[in-house]
């Protein structure tokens, strides 16, 4: 019950979401620290990849290209923000921790919603 492709897909999309809450932690706690650059978790474009269609049946067409894998993390070198070489600039942090917490209790109701269709099967329809 609980292997099924959406339980998988939102234990997944957590998993991306706090890994990601991890990476904007480590760039805040270090936005003073010389040469360090900021990191970013990329899972979006794999979420929405997983997303727009997935196989119910052996005998259907398969529309992803294959399951959603890891996430990747990538540092940016490009840019300076700080005179010492360091990169993290403190709004767009905040504004990815915004994100990710909107994502992230987003993927929590969706979780709820199922587990509450569980119960209510269980308790056979009564609340």
């Amino acid at each position: 019950m609980f292997s099924s492709p959406v339980f998988q897909m939102l234990e997944r999309s957590l998993d991306g979401t706090a890994l990601k809450q991890k990476a904007i932690s480590d760039n805040i706690a270090n936005i003073n620290t010389p040469n360090y650059k900021a990191k970013n978790v990329e899972f979006h474009s794999k979420l929405q990849e997983s997303l727009l269609a997935y196989r119910t049946e052996s005998r259907h067409l398969d529309f992803s290209s294959g399951p959603m894998s890891g996430y990747s993390v990538t540092t940016s070198n490009s840019t300076e923000i700080n005179n010492n070489g360091n990169n993290v600039d403190l709004d767009e942090q905040m504004s990815e921790l915004a994100k990710n917490q909107i994502m992230n209790q987003a993927i929590v109701q969706q979780l709820n919603g199922k587990f509450n269709s569980i119960q209510m099967v269980i308790k056979g329809g009564r609340a």
